[in-house]
């Protein structure tokens, strides 16, 4: 089944059965998975140790970043089978050093390289989604000229994304673009494919923004979802549960767009101890008990 013919048909079924229940103090609607990003994991671990750590920790899934090596690509695959884990998006390597908004050809063309070898890793991994972070304005690129450069280029990768049925999905980070959830929703928009969606990162925008008032105007765009703290007051991310987000009002907001997939921990590196209390703080905010 393509991505195209899925979404209609999990759209159908929402409609039907008013989408899954979770069990709370209120009926909130939704199957949110927890997962978390692979740089989370320690480093002085094999590819299984870490897979083994995930799922010893309670997580369902995993974000990895690009893999550049087919051994290392064989070997992740293998550990996801082995212990049930899924690897479920691709975070592009690229996008920062090589944005789509610069105006030289040859960074184009290496970002282009990144994102084609993140497409095809998503293939052999089995991935649903890409990680692209379209653009970054600075005191040398324009807003307006991030806006129109970074279209072309992913334009031209939609083809690909449709032919693996890969989502290729929009983050949206300290980059000075794409600031305000009305401004994201006509980004994806203007592409008018399935393939082209949001990748929503709820502590990202809390600087300036509040993650419930986006996630019901991103709505059915949302294809994924980043978590991380952040502490208004003092200016910086926390952990999960810590600082200044209404998580409870997330969760009602995911409940209210009918969100289904996951949602990934994205917060610096640490133990399996640390991990694991990371996992339980998500499993009270997906059961609204935050």
């Amino acid at each position: 089944m393509t991505r195209r013919a899925f979404m209609k048909t999990t759209a159908a079924a929402a409609a039907l059965t008013g989408g899954l229940t979770d069990a709370s103090a209120e009926e909130l609607r939704g199957e949110i998975r927890k997962s978390l990003y692979w740089g989370m994991l320690p480093e002085d671990l094999s590819i299984r140790e870490k897979f083994n750590i995930i799922k010893r920790a309670g997580y369902a899934g995993v974000e990895v970043p690009t893999q550049e090596k087919d051994e290392d690509v064989y070997e992740m695959k293998a550990a996801a089978q082995e212990t049930g884990i899924v690897i479920h998006s691709i975070m592009n390597s690229k996008h920062w050093r090589s944005p789509f908004s610069s105006d030289d050809p040859a960074v184009i063309r290496e970002g282009m390289e990144g994102m084609r070898t993140s497409l095809r890793n998503a293939r052999d991994l089995g991935c649903d989604t890409v990680l692209l972070v379209p653009a970054v304005v600075n005191a040398e690129t324009s807003y307006l000229d991030a806006y129109n450069r970074s279209q072309g280029p992913i334009r031209e990768l939609l083809p690909m994304a449709e032919e693996f049925d890969v989502v290729i999905a929009i983050e949206n980070v300290w980059n000075k673009f794409l600031l305000s959830p009305l401004e994201f929703a006509k980004y994806v928009d203007d592409f008018e494919s399935p393939y082209l969606q949001a990748y929503f990162d709820c502590g990202n925008i809390a600087l300036y923004g509040f993650p419930h008032d986006w996630i019901r105007t991103l709505g059915r765009r949302i294809a994924k979802v980043h978590i991380k703290g952040f502490d208004t007051k003092e200016r910086q991310f926390t952990n999960i549960l810590d600082g200044t987000i209404d998580w409870n009002e997330v969760r009602r907001a995911f409940s209210d767009i009918r969100y289904n997939g996951y949602m990934g921990a994205e917060l610096k590196a640490g133990d399996e101890a640390y991990l694991t209390d990371v996992s339980k703080r998500m499993d009270r905010i997906i059961a609204g008990t935050a």
